[in-house]
């Protein structure tokens, strides 16, 4: 299975399943655990100084012998030494978030990092895939954390239409179900944040997982929609907080500020109920934390049976 795959075959990898590169959470142990378990791992960087994107770099280059990569955000304050940490380490994979990465093209393929942004729209595709990446994440409004606004069902198929690079759908994806609708929208591989959460080798605190564990299918909220910025997490007082503040008409001053070191109290001090937890729509499908490699396993042994039951629906 999948040795045609055309993502598998960029990257050399044996299955085309991404780790969403998550910030404070997409760390060396579980970007490893993926990678070894046959899927591309991702270490989210986040607003990561440069020293330590480069520890966790190091960190994961001695847990694995499979290719990784890492997610940078553009709008980082430490973008440009973030990206030269990346080629100095010849990181195989960057992916990239919020914003045009053409500026680093050049460098990044000098040492053979291959470039794959994520959009959220068929016209930022089109843009960027002028540029030279080598594939695109088409993520819709079902993920957690920062999104657009078109959902994956929507968003994929018109950007497979669009480009001629493979592309790797995200949002609302959780289990053998999603990644076979993926591929009948036309992706070549699937991208997926929020199941590896709860996994064993994610290193959120246990509160973070288990608010998880315990959502629903409508338990999550978009904050942040007048700043330009909109963030999927689970409703808490927090997001409460924070809606009082926007319909209240503060600035983007204020609800950036409000909003400052929430993530980090969430995933590392636990405190769910003031912090940020970020999470997609598909959260209500997980049950319990998992290894890794059985998430991995289950996914991609659970796509012919699903697929056999389209099969027969079409009889």
């Amino acid at each position: 299975m999948f040795e045609e795959n055309p993502i598998c075959k960029l990257l050399n990898i044996k299955y085309p399943i991404f780790q969403g590169g998550m910030a404070w959470i997409g760390t060396a142990e579980l970007a490893s655990a993926v990678s070894n378990a046959g899927g591309l791992g991702i270490i989210g960087a986040g607003h990561m100084p440069p020293d330590l994107l480069r520890a966790e770099i190091q960190k994961a280059k001695r847990w694995t012998d499979k290719p990784f990569g890492v997610n940078i955000m553009l709008m980082s304050p430490f973008v440009k030494e973030v990206m030269q940490v990346v080629i100095d380490e010849r990181v195989a994979v960057v992916t990239t978030g919020a914003g045009n990465p053409a500026e680093y093209l050049p460098a990044l393929k000098e040492v053979g990092t291959k470039v794959i942004p994520v959009v959220a729209s068929v016209a930022l595709a089109k843009r960027l895939v002028r540029s030279g990446v080598d594939a695109v994440i088409a993520e819709g409004t079902e993920s957690g954390g920062h999104i657009g606004d078109i959902t994956t069902m929507a968003l994929v198929p018109q950007v497979v239409d669009a480009v001629d690079v493979p592309v790797i759908a995200a949002g609302g994806i959780g289990d053998s179900r999603g990644i076979l609708a993926a591929f009948a929208l036309g992706a070549s591989g699937v991208q997926m944040g929020s199941r590896f959460v709860v996994s064993e080798e994610c290193i959120a605190h246990p509160n973070y997982k288990n608010l998880v564990l315990k959502a629903k299918d409508r338990s999550t909220v978009v904050t942040g929609r007048s700043t330009g910025h909109p963030v999927r997490v689970i409703a808490n007082k927090m997001t409460r907080e924070y809606a009082e503040l926007e319909t209240n008409q503060a600035s983007v001053e204020e609800l950036e500020k409000f909003g400052a070191g929430r993530l980090n109290m969430a995933t590392h001090k636990g405190d769910v109920e003031n912090g940020s937890v970020m999470i997609g729509q598909i959260c209500g499908m997980f049950h319990e934390i998992k290894p890794v490699a059985t998430i991995i396993e289950e996914l991609v042994g659970g796509i012919a049976a699903v697929g056999e039951r389209v099969h027969n629906t079409l009889k």
